[in-house]
């Protein structure tokens, strides 16, 4: 039993340091390819995060041209170039031109999901150790504690992440959702993200092997 209260105890704390710590559990899903897509890697990319708010468009933004950066690659910020709001149809078109991207990066918000489920109840036996006041003896006895069951909730962030090429008046060439469960912070899905996006694009080849 001994045994058993430790392991529920750390596998709470290892759960709270997890939280702490920022390692919220992202994956992708309905990751998609253009298959005719065969030109070299993008070489540079501006990147746009669909957010009302400045400071999480900021941070999501940030987050993906750092990360860009890494594999070589010219990355700026939408931001940068339209502080208040992101660019409109007429402006991305304008900078495009402009600035010369070969790529564009938007990384859009979608509904939360809740997911709610039942957690079974259970039964477990626990051991008890009584002494005698009266005679040096004592005695081992068994009781059953009963766990109701009862019902929880998972929230899910939710991102589509769309990559397009500018040439030949532009086209979708890699889209997927991203989905992270019981987010704390929005550094803690951004962190996961980030990271699972750059490899799916490295290894695609529409991108360069991080340096």
């Amino acid at each position: 039993m001994k045994v058993l209260r430790k392991a529920v105890m750390v596998a709470v704390l290892g759960c709270f340091i997890g939280q702490m710590s920022g390692c919220a559990s992202s994956n992708l899903a309905d990751v998609w390819q253009d298959p005719s897509y065969k030109a070299a890697p993008l070489s540079k990319i501006l990147v746009i995060a669909v957010r009302k708010d400045a400071a999480k468009r900021r941070i999501w933004e940030d987050a993906f041209t750092n990360e860009l950066a890494k594999h070589g690659m010219s990355a700026i910020s939408s931001y940068s170039l339209f502080a208040d709001t992101p660019p409109d149809t007429d402006q991305l078109i304008s900078t495009v031109r402009a600035n010369g991207f070969d790529g564009i990066m938007v990384v859009l918000r979608r509904p939360t999901e809740t997911n709610r489920y039942n957690i079974q109840g259970y039964t477990s036996t626990e051991q008890n150790v009584r002494y005698s006041s009266y005679w040096p003896i004592y005695w081992t006895y068994y009781r059953d504690i009963v766990h109701p069951g009862y019902v929880d909730s998972e929230t899910v962030d939710i991102r589509s992440i769309d990559l397009s090429t500018t040439g030949n008046n532009g086209r979708l060439i890699w889209s997927a959702r991203s989905r992270t469960q019981e987010p704390a912070a929005v550094t803690d899905v951004q962190d996961g993200i980030v990271s699972l996006v750059m490899s799916e694009l490295e290894q695609r080849d529409i991108i360069k092997a991080k340096k």
